[in-house]
C-alpha cells in the first residue's frame, strides 16, 4: 500500500433548508391560520481519528465531501429534517491546516478523537414564525443559510517516542525489524525505505515504546535531495532521536555524514535539531572483535559529543537490548520522578 502523508481537500457542509410558506386549509375551518414549518438544519462536517488507519492514501482521489442539505420546511407546521452529518476518518496524528492561510485549524492525536470543521447552515424559518396580533396571514418565510465549506490540507505526522536518522543504509530498517514486530522492506542500496515505518518495541508486558524508522538523509535534502526531508516532520512529536552511524570498514568520513545530517536537522527545524540525540555505531560485527567496543572513540573525540554512544549490530542483535532498555529508561524517566 502506497504511503500518503499529505493531501489537500474541500469540505462542503449542508445549507440548510428553507421555510415553508403554507396557510391552513381544513373543512369547516373558514379562517385557516399560517402553519408553514421551518427547514432543516445542514448537516456538518466532522473529521474523526481512526486507530486503524496509518495513511492517507484514501484521499487520493476523493478529494471533495459534502454533507446533506437540510429539508424544507412542510405544511401543517412540519419542519423539515435535519441534513445528514458527513463524518470523515482520518488516522491519528493528523494535523489540519487552512490551505489558504496555512494556520492550523486542529489535531487529531487520540483515537475517535474529533474535529468539527465545517459548520451546517441554519434552516429558514416558515411563515407560522411570523404570525402575530397585527399580522394574522403572513407571507415571510426565509431562505435556509449556506453551509460552511472550507479548503483544508492534511497532514500526517507519526506518533513515535523515537526516531531513527541516519544516511542511506545505515541499518535503520534492520534496526526496526531486530527490536520489533516491523517487516520493512531490507536491501543493499540506497533508499530502501520509501516511507515511514513504525515498530512498537515491547521490554516487558507493560512497557513498550513506538520507533520511527523514516528514509535516509543526505547532503542537500533540505533543498530537495533525497528522501528523507519529506518525512522529517514525521520525527516532530518524538522524544528521542537515535542516530545510525554505519561503522562498516568501507565507510568513508564518518564526522562528515554526522555533522551532514546534523546541518539537514537543523536547516529543517532548529527546534528538532535541539531534540535530545544518541550516537548509535551499527554494522559492528563487520569489524574485527578486539574493534568492536571501542570503535568510533575517534569521532566521538572528532564531534566532541557529550551525549549517550551505543554500540551496537542490528544484523546480528548484538548491544540492542541493552540500548532498547536505556531507551525505556530515558522515556519513562519523567514519569518516575513526579
Amino acid at each position: 500500500m502506497k504511503f500518503v502523508d499529505e493531501v489537500s481537500i474541500r469540505l462542503e457542509a449542508g445549507n440548510g433548508g428553507n421555510g415553508c410558506l403554507s396557510f391552513r386549509r381544513e373543512k369547516y375551518i373558514p379562517k385557516g391560520g399560517p402553519d408553514g414549518g421551518d427547514g432543516g438544519d445542514g448537516g456538518d462536517v466532522i473529521l474523526i481519528a481512526d486507530s486503524n488507519l496509518n495513511t492517507l492514501v484514501d484521499f487520493r482521489y476523493t478529494r471533495i465531501f459534502r454533507a446533506k442539505r437540510g429539508e424544507d420546511g412542510k405544511g401543517a407546521n412540519r419542519s423539515g429534517a435535519r441534513g445528514e452529518n458527513r463524518h470523515i476518518h482520518v488516522p491519528i496524528g493528523t494535523m489540519i491546516l487552512d490551505a489558504a492561510t496555512n494556520e492550523t485549524m486542529g489535531e487529531l492525536l487520540t483515537a475517535d478523537q474529533q474535529l468539527l470543521i465545517a459548520r451546517g447552515g441554519k434552516r429558514g424559518l416558515g411563515n407560522a414564525r411570523f404570525k402575530s396580533s397585527t399580522n394574522r396571514a403572513p407571507r415571510k418565510t426565509t431562505d435556509g443559510e449556506p453551509g460552511e465549506s472550507h479548503d483544508i490540507i492534511l497532514e500526517l505526522k507519526l506518533l513515535a517516542d523515537v526516531g531513527l536518522l541516519g544516511q542511506p543504509n545505515a541499518g535503520k530498517s534492520t534496526l526496526i525489524r531486530s527490536v520489533s514486530a516491523a517487516r520493512p522492506k531490507i536491501a543493499n542500496y540506497p533508499f530502501t525505505t520509501l516511507y515511514p515505518n513504525l515498530g512498537v518495541v515491547r521490554t516487558d508486558s507493560e512497557h513498550s515504546f513506538v520507533m520511527a524508522d523514516i528514509p535516509g538523509l543526505i547532503p542537500g535534502a533540505a533543498e530537495g535531495l533525497g528522501l528523507g526531508i519529506r518525512f522529517l516532520k514525521h520525527l516532530a512529536r518524538t522524544r528521542l532521536l537515535l542516530h545510525l552511524v554505519d561503522m562498516s570498514p568501507e565507510r568513508g568520513d564518518l564526522r562528515d555524514d554526522v555533522e551532514s545530517i546534523a546541518a539537514e536537522l537543523e536547516k529543517f527545524d532548529s527546534e528538532l535539531a535541539r531534540r535530545e540525540r544518541w550516537l548509535v555505531f551499527n554494522k559492528i560485527d563487520l569489524l574485527p572483535p578486539d574493534e568492536q567496543e571501542r570503535c568510533g572513540e575517534e569521532l566521538v573525540e572528532q564531534l566532541q559529543w557529550e551525549g549517550p554512544v551505543f554500540r551496537i549490530s542490528a544484523y546480528t542483535g548484538k548491544g540492542c537490548q541493552a540500548l532498547v532498555y536505556q531507551v525505556m529508561e530515558a522515556l519513562f524517566e519523567p514519569e518516575s520522578e513526579e
